[in-house]
């Protein structure tokens, strides 16, 4: 009898994974980057970059889930709303459980994605929460004038350049930007509520823009519950379970600048800019 399974244990292992039922093969989509940050020299998290993943992810054969892994910041509140609808879709489409794993961050837009999980683990000292919106940008008043520079703009329509911060600030201006946020702010509440339901615990700064551990994440309902993408498959799938990561398609290449693919330096600079707004979104939660 032992011969005999020996030998099956043999053959079995001669067939390729993907053929076996007795393994479980999870597709895992990384998700990694500040959201629809434009330029940069890292990676920018946008529904253009991430969709074709997603799919191949929720194409995979008889898999019963898919994993995202979630580390990010934030950013553009229209790119992480799409990406999670997108994800969404998808899991219906294809009649599939969404586990996310939150890294390092899963905050403000990051965590709006996560919430496109069924279930969202999180490792015990990751950020969560943020749930908010800013809007940063710097004055210059009176900066020109010491250089000896005019600026000069003109417009068709008196608000056209409502925000300039070459000028002074309106009270207007900002209470019209104020209102933006809160419809944006709104939105995203909404989505939270209608995602994790009565797992949210009732505290008075769960939508301020506060931020947490993912251990005190929770306790206040944002997480499921505190683990990582391994422990946790293998603890639900089996210690067979076969990891397939979906990497970024083969022979994709983005040029910038000139025709000959060289930034020019206007194309270095924004670049430049682009950059540390991405390090000052990782450095608001101490990363």
């Amino acid at each position: 009898m032992n011969v005999l399974q020996s030998v099956r244990d043999f053959a079995k292992s001669l067939i390729p994974a993907r053929f076996r039922r007795d393994i479980v093969t999870i597709p895992v989509v990384r998700l990694a980057g500040p959201i629809g940050m434009p330029g940069g020299f890292g990676a920018s998290l946008s529904i253009g970059n991430v969709a074709t993943r997603l799919e191949a992810a929720f194409s995979v054969a008889r898999a019963p889930a898919v994993a995202i892994v979630v580390n990010s910041p934030g950013g553009s509140p229209v790119q992480a709303r799409l990406i999670y609808e997108r994800i969404r879709a998808l899991a219906e489409e294809e009649d599939k459980k969404v586990l996310v794993f939150i890294e390092d961050a899963g905050a403000s837009g990051g965590y709006m994605i996560a919430c496109a999980g069924d279930e969202i683990i999180a490792d015990p000292s990751s950020i969560v929460g943020s749930i908010g919106v800013v809007s940063a940008s710097f004055g210059f008043v009176g900066l020109l004038d010491r250089l000896g520079v005019e600026r000069r703009v003109h417009t068709a329509g008196e608000n056209k350049a409502i925000l300039d911060p070459f000028r002074p600030e309106r009270p207007e201006d900002v209470a019209h930007l104020l209102q933006l946020q809160r419809e944006v702010h709104e939105t995203f509440i909404d989505m939270v509520r209608e995602r994790r339901g009565s797992r949210l615990k009732h505290d008075e700064d769960l939508f301020t823009g506060l931020f947490w551990t993912g251990k005190r994440g929770l306790e206040l309902g944002l997480v499921d519950r505190l683990g990582d993408l391994r422990g946790t498959l293998r603890e639900r799938y089996g210690e067979t379970v076969r990891i397939r990561l979906i990497g970024e398609p083969r022979g994709l290449t983005i040029r910038r600048g000139g025709s000959d693919g060289v930034s020019l330096p206007t194309g270095l600079a924004a670049e430049a800019l682009a950059t540390l707004e991405a390090r000052a979104l990782w450095a608001r939660y101490g990363l």
